[in-house]
């Protein structure tokens, strides 16, 4: 297993010269050191900044289908995501410039005590399903209370979206005064970029995402043929976009917010066929299949960590959630006032292939992901840095 590098390597810190770049010195007691490959020096010459986030793309990944590609071509480094590497902590890292220990978003699925309810956040929706923040009448912002990137900078801003999502609470929460720009499909996402460029009459600041790797990973696998053909289409608009773009004064990021590896059926654990341990459990568990929240009933912790060794020893490592706050794996600093509470009383943490998966009571599908991220893999953790000077 590896570890976020909070000190210089990972996507916190390359927000943090992002920052600096183009905003403000962040508050001594959240301060990041800037990022190794890329300072806040190179960023600041640039008039335009445009940060594009492919969700899922893994840097041991890239290299090995792409390895003189155009990224591969602009690829100055790798960075670590964040703990656990998914799109909520992530992008919520991204979004902020705050590691998770900070920002509170700490999986997929959260136990949000102020609701009594476990959430999928970014949708909003509780774990068995139903109504999102909006139609519950839940304030989001005050929710969850995060700085948005955007009102850090003194650039004006952009985010560019997927139309699915481009609306969503979770986006209009971390908007702040940046202009919203809904897109839809690959080339889409590029021609919104170049009109954003085109018609800033000052120094402008771009954040981009696109999400359909991340998707295609895990319907079909991330090293499937439909994988990699759209890596292609994906250098292939970029190609196309860099050019129109040339001689803009403007400076293109490229990273990700995670990586992925690929599972077979028979690396999937159920819970229901551990009935003992899911006895121990209080709540449903939280988090992500690779890296899973476990929330005890009373006086069930020496029972429930000897079912985990006899049971779930190959396939998982068993941790305290205190000792991964202890070991520095969600950040540094001060941290998020619910984030104890956020992460369980244990978590199991993924060996080699492994997932762990829960299904409720209720018409919940079966788990059919093969491609999956949230573990301490270099494959779901290492992403790529890209740099295109335009």
């Amino acid at each position: 297993m590896q570890y976020p590098d909070y000190q210089g390597g990972s996507i916190v810190n390359l927000m943090q010269s992002l920052i600096r770049a183009r905003g403000q010195r962040p508050a001594e007691a959240e301060s990041y050191p800037e990022a190794r490959r890329l300072p806040a020096s190179e960023i600041a010459r640039a008039r335009h900044v445009v940060l594009l986030v492919i969700d899922g793309l893994g840097d041991d990944w890239l290299r090995r289908h792409a390895p003189d590609g155009l990224l591969a071509r602009h690829r100055c480094g790798a960075l670590t995501s964040v703990f656990p590497p998914t799109t909520a902590s992530a992008i919520t890292t991204y979004l902020t410039g705050d590691a998770p220990q900070r920002h509170g978003m700490t999986g997929w699925h959260m136990w949000l005590g102020e609701l009594g309810a476990v959430l999928a956040v970014l949708p909003g929706t509780p774990r068995h399903g139903g109504s999102g923040y909006r139609q519950a009448g839940i304030d989001l912002r005050q929710l969850y209370g995060h700085r948005s990137l955007f009102a850090a900078l003194h650039t004006p801003s952009v985010m560019v979206s997927p139309r699915k999502i481009a609306r969503s609470d979770y986006n209009l929460a971390h908007l702040g005064p940046a202009q919203l720009q809904p897109f839809e499909g690959l080339d889409g996402l590029f021609r919104a970029v170049d009109k954003a460029l085109k018609r800033a009459r000052q120094p402008t600041t771009v954040y981009a995402y696109w999400p359909g790797l991340d998707t295609i990973g895990h319907e079909h696998g991330i090293e499937s043929p439909e994988a990699v053909a759209h890596l292609a289409a994906i250098e292939q608009a970029l190609d196309h976009f860099q050019q129109r773009l040339a001689g803009s004064d403007s400076l293109l990021l490229l990273c990700a917010d995670h990586g992925q590896l690929d599972t077979e059926p028979g690396d999937i654990r159920e819970l229901d066929a551990l009935p003992e341990l899911a006895d121990c459990l209080r709540i449903p568990l939280c988090g992500e299949p690779r890296a899973a929240y476990c929330y005890l009933r009373p006086h069930q912790s020496e029972r429930f960590e000897r079912l985990c060794v006899d049971r779930l020893g190959d396939d998982f490592e068993l941790w305290r959630s205190e000792a991964l706050i202890e070991r520095g794996l969600f950040g540094h600093g001060p941290p998020h006032p619910r984030l104890h509470e956020r992460i369980g009383d244990y978590c199991l943490l993924a060996r080699d292939r492994a997932a762990l998966h829960q299904r409720l009571f209720c018409d919940e599908q079966p788990f059919k992901q093969i491609g999956v991220h949230g573990g301490l893999s270099s494959a779901e953790l290492m992403v790529p840095l890209c740099r295109f000077a335009l």
